[in-house]
């Protein structure tokens, strides 16, 4: 890719998560964000077809960076203890990333597509549990509600609270 384009991208993102970090999604416009990246909009457009599009590109990357630092995801039903741990840990070292991106209402999209990418791998290595109604809900309550009882509990303890979770989530196996 060339260097300008990369250049150009790389100041639309920053540009982006700095007003995403002041606002929500829905109050940032076309005009502001490419004033800050110091581009016009035309250039805005060459690249993506509008907030949303930029706001998404920038979730897939994060959530396929979250996904590469986990490194047994497809443990979940047989290590839950692990896999919940170590999902627990690659979300919190995107901690900044993630509450930026996915605050106000994109929060519930981060987990849930994290959960639909997880439940594709496992899918993979083990077909058997596709419309298996029993796995099915046990993946979806290990991810989905580590990651609430994370966000709920995590702010004062976040090492014994990853902890519990994954203490519980053994229990489930």
């Amino acid at each position: 890719m060339d260097l300008r384009i990369k250049r150009t991208r790389a100041n639309i993102t920053n540009a982006f998560i700095e007003l995403r970090a002041r606002k929500p999604i829905e109050k940032i416009t076309i005009k502001e964000l490419s004033d800050l990246a110091f581009i016009n909009k035309a250039t805005f457009y060459q690249h993506y077809r509008d907030i949303y599009d930029l706001s998404e590109s920038l979730e897939n990357e994060l959530i396929n960076n979250i996904l590469r630092s986990i490194p047994h995801p497809d443990t979940l039903i047989e290590n839950p203890s692990r896999a919940t741990l170590e999902i627990t840990k690659a979300m919190m070292s995107q901690t900044t990333l993630l509450h930026t991106l996915f605050s106000g209402s994109r929060q519930d999209i981060m987990i849930t597509r994290l959960e639909e990418n997880i439940r594709d791998i496992i899918l993979k290595k083990h077909p058997e549990y596709e419309n298996n109604l029993e796995k099915e809900i046990l993946i979806t309550f290990l991810i989905q509600g580590s990651f609430h009882a994370f966000l709920k509990h995590s702010s004062t303890d976040t090492d014994t609270a990853v902890q519990i979770i994954a203490a519980y989530a053994s229990h489930l196996a």
